[in-house]
Parts: structure tokens; sequence; C-alpha cells
């Protein structure tokens, strides 16, 4: 006869001190059981998502999308990124260096846009990894993005009063004021950018489709704008300033710091391009995913890089490039004239600033989506799961990232921590490139992972040796065969590989061609381009990633076994 099971669910290792301590304890047992934990697509398309309550609504369409990624990647950012690249790295072949990083962002956009299709629900990167890597790269790859997410809107938030003042003509400092007494870099309150974070963030809450209309809005005036620049540009411009610099003494030439210089452009102006990402997390609320999706981020990323190519081809056209404004270079270009167009700066500050309201807002919506579904996993509250039934939006998630946005933007220029930004960013890239190549030639307990995962880890060692070579070996012969022996090392590395192991697994509806080149592409770039960014970054990096460790052995692991118990008990 069997016995019923005692109707009881397993305690909770936060109930009290003892509980917890005893959790600690038993800490090694569960980072094995847990950290390496995968979920399965049905069970996030399902179980998973049955913890947010209501359901998100599917009102979204592929010029939705289109609209949002371009929202999130035309910011104010284009507006500084040209300049410096154009000045000290590439000169007038900046419009080669943007070609590249369109390149290197359509192919980690297509990485994206197979787990979407797939698996379309709003967690983007964080759930793609938990799927294929297990719970801790998904929380550490989460923590990334939810940081990268909050600092940069803070950041950019804050530029919001500088532009505009520059549209309005009226200086920043009567947009700030500073409290005396608090350190330097924290103590200039800006309540604009405040106001700014706090209405998106209201917008983000009442509805996706309203946030969609919003967007529409403001990224067409944005549009409108650039275009307007480049028309002045090209009419203001000469031709011969793509190949002589106003100063003889200058490198000349389309091509004045060679090839090295192109791809250094690359690596800043790629900056320009991060945002397209956030439109995976909107998958949950479209219509027809394999048929929008793909056209949202693929079309949105084209139609940028056109955008960005023609930006960098007009201000090269503009000035001689070693005369361009690092800083400010469309606005300064036209500022304190006499001849009658200073105007043209002011409407430059006009169109910065649906830039910045646009990112921001698609920003917003990709942070919120993000932490709803890192908390359908437990690892942090399961609160930030919840969707309000009315406004089909993960309220919680979005009120608590806004305050916090709102708080940061109020005191801290973060300028200094735009690189961390930037290494996170390129980081989930990276690990995304990877997860798309295990899930198609792993499947567990049927194939063998470890010659994926060592072919995965040898090609980012190589890839990574090529970059060091690139950074500090010295111009000339040897640095040439330096890196053609490591580039020919790679692409055998990435032959061999193709001709021994077979796909485990073909994608149902949408996949990523010529698999496994382009994910290896991506890797290679996200690897090439990470090489750019200062070592005081990766140690911030290094410092961010030991708190998330931190965080995640002492509360998250807990949480997370706690769930998979009363899953169990259930």
């Amino acid at each position: 006869m069997a016995t019923s099971r005692p109707n009881s669910s397993p305690s909770s290792s936060f109930s009290n001190l003892k509980s917890y301590l005893r959790a600690l304890s038993n800490t090694p047992s569960r980072l094995s059981r847990r950290a390496c934990s995968v979920t399965t697509p049905f069970e996030e398309l399902n179980g998973v998502r049955a913890l947010s309550g209501s359901d998100m609504q599917k009102t979204l369409r592929w010029f939705d999308l289109i609209c949002f990624g371009i929202g999130g990647m035309v910011g104010a950012g284009v507006f500084v990124t040209t300049g410096k690249a154009t000045r000290t790295n590439a000169g007038p072949a900046i419009v080669i260096s943007y070609a590249i990083a369109g390149i290197c962002a359509l192919l980690s956009a297509f990485c994206y846009t197979e787990f979407a299709v797939n698996m379309p629900v709003a967690g983007g990167a964080f759930s793609y990894l938990r799927i294929t890597f297990g719970e801790f790269a998904a929380f550490l790859t989460g923590a990334n993005l939810i940081m990268e997410y909050v600092l940069s809107n803070a950041v950019v938030s804050r530029s919001f009063s500088g532009y505009l003042g520059s549209a309005i003509g009226v200086s920043t400092a009567k947009w700030r004021f500073v409290i005396h007494g608090l350190p330097n870099g924290f103590n200039e309150i800006d309540l604009v950018a405040v106001a700014v974070v706090l209405i998106i963030t209201f917008i983000i809450c009442f509805s996706v489709k309203q946030s969609s209309l919003v967007n529409i809005t403001l990224t067409a005036f944005h549009i409108l704008f650039i275009i307007f620049v480049i028309i002045i540009c090209f009419l203001r411009g000469d031709v011969k300033n793509y190949t002589k610099p106003a100063n003889p003494n200058e490198p000349s030439g389309f091509f004045p710091f060679g090839a090295s210089g192109v791809f250094s452009g690359a690596s800043i102006v790629y900056m320009s391009y991060i945002g397209y990402d956030a439109v995976s997390t909107l998958a949950e609320e479209v219509r027809d995913p394999v048929k929008d999706i793909p056209l949202g981020v693929s079309g949105s990323i084209t139609i940028v890089n056109v955008l960005y190519c023609l930006m960098a081809a007009s201000m090269a056209m503009l000035l001689p490039y070693d005369m361009i404004n690092v800083d400010a270079p469309f606005s300064a270009a036209f500022s304190g004239k006499s001849d009658g167009w200073g105007w043209v700066s002011n409407v430059i500050g006009v169109g910065a600033c649906f830039g910045i309201l646009t990112s921001t807002l698609v920003a917003m919506l990709g942070q919120s989506r993000y932490m709803c579904v890192i908390g359908r996993s437990s690892v942090v509250p399961t609160w930030f799961a919840r969707v309000h039934p009315k406004t089909s939006t993960p309220v919680n998630a979005s009120a608590f990232l806004g305050i916090v946005t709102a708080v940061i933007a109020l005191f801290t220029d973060l300028d200094v921590l735009l690189n961390l930004v930037s290494i996170g960013t390129l980081f989930v890239f990276y690990m995304v490139a990877n997860a798309v190549i295990y899930r198609r030639y792993v499947v567990v307990g049927t194939t063998n992972p470890w010659r994926t995962l060592s072919f995965l880890s040898i090609f980012s060692i190589t890839s990574i040796i090529f970059t060091l070579v690139w950074k500090f070996t010295p111009d000339g012969k040897p640095k040439a065969f330096l890196l053609a022996f490591f580039f020919v090392i790679a692409i055998a590395i990435l032959q061999i590989f193709r001709c021994t192991v077979e796909e485990a697994r073909k994608p149902e509806f949408w996949g990523v061609p010529f698999m496994p080149w382009i994910p290896c592409a991506s890797i290679f770039l996200n690897i090439f381009l990470l090489g750019a960014i200062d070592g005081a970054s990766y140690v911030r990096f290094g410092g961010f990633s030991a708190l998330t460790v931190i965080v995640y052995v002492l509360y998250s692991v807990h949480a997370s076994f706690d769930a998979s118990e009363r899953n169990e008990s259930s």
C-alpha cells in the first residue's frame, strides 16, 4: 500500500538565521547541483513563464521591432564617437570603420535571432545561456546586462540636459546645481535627468504598445534630424577633405593611419550599435516571432548601418580629419559660425535630444524584461517576475530599475564607467555566440559535449592571442607574420571542427546561416573589440564580476535551490 507524501513544502533557507547558516554550510553541494543546471525551451515558454502570473500581450509587429532597434541604437553617442574615431584613428576612412562595425553587429544579431525565434521569451541572453550553459553562466550574464543598462541609462539621461541646453542656447550649469561636501563626480544634482528617467518609466509601465507608438514618433523625428545633418554636411563639404588634411605635416590620403587605424576606429564606433539586443527581450510580446523577429533585428541594423556610414562620409567631407572636434564633431563644426550657419548647431542639439529619449526608452524596456525573467528563475526575488494583469507589463521590475536609474542619474557622473559598460556588452555578445554553437552541436545525453567545448576554448584562446599580437607587437614584418599565422590557425581549427563534428540539432523555425562560420566570426570580432578597451576598465569588470559571484554564493544559489525543492515536492 502506497503511503501518501506529507502535505508540506520544504522550509526556506531564509526563514531564520539558523536556516540560513545551515544553507551556507551546504553551499558546495548546492553549487554542484544548481550552478550548471539547465532548463529547456519548453520549460522557459511554459512553466517558468507562468511564474509571472499574467501573460504579456502579443501586440508587436516587425515594424515596431525595427523602430525599437533604430531607437535603441541611434542615440546621442554617434554624435561623439564619430569625432574621436575620425580624428585619432581612421581619418576619412571612418566610413569603412562604421561598415565593419555594422557587419560585426549583424553577425551578433544573427545569433540572438536564432534563439529569439525558437524561444520567444522576454529573457534575452539570460534565457539563452540558462538553457545552454546553466544557471551560473546565465546569472553572471544577467548581472552584467542589468549593470550595463542601468549605468548607461543614467549616463545618457544626464547628457540630455547638456544637449537640451545646446538646443535652446542655455548653459548646462543652469540645469544642475552643486552640493558642496560631496566628492567630485557625485556632487552635481541633475533634476532634468531624473525627470526624463521617471517619465519614461511611467510610459513603459503603462503599455508596451503605447511605448512603441511613443518610440515610433520620437524615432521618426530623430531620423529626420539625422538626414538633415547629412544633407547639410554634404552641401557644405569639399571632396578634397577626403584626402588632404589641414596640416600638411599630418598623414594624408583616405587611409592616413592604415588598416590598423580603420579597425581601431571600428572598435570605437561599434559602441554606437549597442542597443539592438534589447529587441530580443521583446520576443514574448511579438505577434509572429518567426517572421517579425528576423525582419525587426536585421532590418534595424541594416538601416542604422546605412545612416551611420552616410553620417561618417558627410563628416569627413565637411572638414579635414585633423580639424574635427573630438568631443562634438557635428555641432562644433557649425557653432559660433558668423556665416549664417550657426543655427545648425542648435538643430543638432534637438536631434540628439530625440536620440537620447528613444535610446533610453528602448533600453529601459529591455532592462525591465531582463529583470522580470531573472526573477522567474528565482535567483533574485520572484517579486520582480510579476506581470500586471491590466497593463500586461512587468511593472515591479520596471518601477524598481527606473527608481535605481533615477537615483544614480541624480548624483553621479559616470563617464569613467562607460568602458565598463562596453566590456559587459561585448562579453554578453561573446557568450551568446558561443551558446548558439553549443546548442547546435550538443544534445545532453546524446552527444559528447567536450569536443564542442574544446573547440570553443581553443578558438577563443587563438582569437585572444591574435588580439594581443595586434595590440602590443610593434608594426613591421614580424607582426604581419604573427597575425597571418594565428589567423590561419583559427581558420584551420574552425574547419577541422566543421568536418569532424556533426550538428546535433536543427532549428525548427530559423537558424544562423553558414554554421559555424558566422558565430565564430562573431566570437573573433567581439574578442578583438574587447582588446581595444583600457586595462583599468577590466579591473572594474573583474571587481563587478567578483561581487556577482559573492551574491550568487550567498543568496542566489540558495533561493534557486529552495525553488527547485518546492517544484519537486508539488
